[in-house]
């Protein structure tokens, strides 16, 4: 399963989105970057809503849960809401909404509320992930944005795309334009921490750090059986060490470094490559401790692809000499710490669903994926993946969690009139 950003499977999804929040009373409104806004009324129309929401578009392999959870989470709030008649007061004796409700009965909806669909959250076709968020958020410019070019050699560019699709909107791509009073993303953790400690639902509390690089590693094309070892500039072997070393590096500093692209020239089996390029993608909890990781790389990769011995980078016979190594900045964003009123509510919201003695079956985490507010568990913590599973068990409480989060943050911001 696949349905890349802009492509015509996301087309259909976009449209699902649209006529099936249409059909709940919601104004749906669409950016110009493609965001999708549906939005629900409520006492107070002049404030800023309060938005659950994620993305529809996925990796090339998936998978089925991965954005489109909080997507569908978010659009069955607006619908538990319509159908219980929460537009003025929480409904009482409903039975199956009892133990959500508890300790909010009587609620006042005084703000608007809403789901949204971010558009091209992954960055697999057009490469910056969060691109249209970043957008909103004035982290990147709209122009950028605009004139990403899809990977793989096509020639579509982001605008391109959303001309075809049909969903280039008038409204500006901008938080003070289109401010936002709260945004609560249920998401599956990605990562096995829920699983293996017997967690159900993850309040998180902020995001990771994260940059990513695009190295080009320069040598020169010769003679797979016609020259030695010693006299090779062999960028593919530069490459493999360097990758190699900024995972043993960012280890030894506790961050993550991880390489998903790579593309060598010219691409023979008895040639010896002289160009290769790949993505490096760094993450930690901690600004300085990416500085440091960056820092470092950048002064041992240098001295690798010299031929320098760093570690046992450089073994006798095998040595990596001659190479250049050039750094490019793709894209980037700092560590960010979550409201702690959001955190709370999500927090409170899950132990009310899951009883007192709820114990570590809720969780403060941190998100390494750069977003999301609730996780919830997925098999083997496997996710980008064909495998990619969420139990409908854990599913149901992810959005049950995401309601009452929603609609406690409606009452925190009633109380105190903003």
């Amino acid at each position: 399963m696949a349905r890349l950003t802009l492509s015509d499977a996301d087309k259909q999804a976009r449209d699902w989105f649209v006529k099936t929040t249409e059909s709940l009373g919601c104004k749906v409104e669409v950016d110009a970057m493609g965001n999708i806004f549906a939005i629900r009324p409520g006492k107070q129309n002049s404030a800023a809503p309060t938005y659950a929401g994620s993305h529809m578009d996925t990796q090339p392999t998936g998978g089925r849960y991965d954005g489109i959870l909080g997507v569908h989470a978010g659009i069955e709030a607006l619908k538990t809401m319509k159908d219980n008649n929460i537009e003025t007061e929480y409904p009482t004796g409903e039975k199956e909404l009892s133990y959500l409700l508890k300790g909010v009965e009587n609620m006042l909806i005084m703000r608007l509320a809403g789901v949204i669909n971010w558009t091209n959250e992954e960055g697999a076709r057009f490469p910056i992930s969060m691109v249209s968020s970043g957008v909103w958020a004035g982290a990147i410019p709209l122009d950028k944005a605009y004139n990403l070019v899809e990977v793989g050699g096509g020639k579509a560019t982001q605008l391109s795309e959303l001309e075809r699709i049909g969903y280039l909107g008038e409204l500006e791509a901008n938080h003070k334009a289109n401010p936002i009073g709260a945004h609560f993303e249920l998401h599956i953790e990605q990562g096995p921490i829920l699983e293996s400690s017997g967690g159900k639902i993850g309040a998180v509390e902020g995001v990771q750090a994260f940059r990513w690089h695009i190295i080009t590693v320069k040598g020169k094309d010769c003679h797979t059986g016609t020259t030695d070892f010693q006299n090779r500039s062999d960028a593919m072997l530069t490459a493999a060490k360097l990758i190699v070393h900024s995972h043993n590096t960012a280890a030894e500093l506790g961050c993550l470094a991880s390489t998903g692209i790579l593309t060598l020239k010219p691409g023979s089996t008895n040639t010896v490559p002289g160009f290769v390029r790949f993505s490096l993608d760094m993450r930690s909890k901690d600004d300085a401790k990416l500085q440091q990781l960056e820092d470092i790389l950048k002064t041992e990769f240098a001295k690798i692809a010299a031929g320098e011995q760093v570690g046992q980078s450089n073994a006798e016979g095998v040595k990596g000499r001659g190479c250049t190594v050039e750094w490019q900045l793709d894209t980037d964003s700092p560590a960010t710490n979550f409201h702690e009123d959001c955190v709370k509510c999500v927090e409170e919201s899950a132990k009310d669903m899951l009883g007192t003695n709820s114990g570590n079956l809720v969780q403060r985490m941190t998100s390494g994926a750069g977003h999301d507010r609730i996780f919830v568990p997925c098999r083997d913590g496997v996710s980008h993946n064909p495998a990619e599973y969420c139990s409908p068990e854990d599913c149901g409480n992810g959005a049950q969690t995401l309601l009452g989060a929603m609609l406690r943050y409606d009452r925190l911001r009633a109380g105190r009139g903003v």
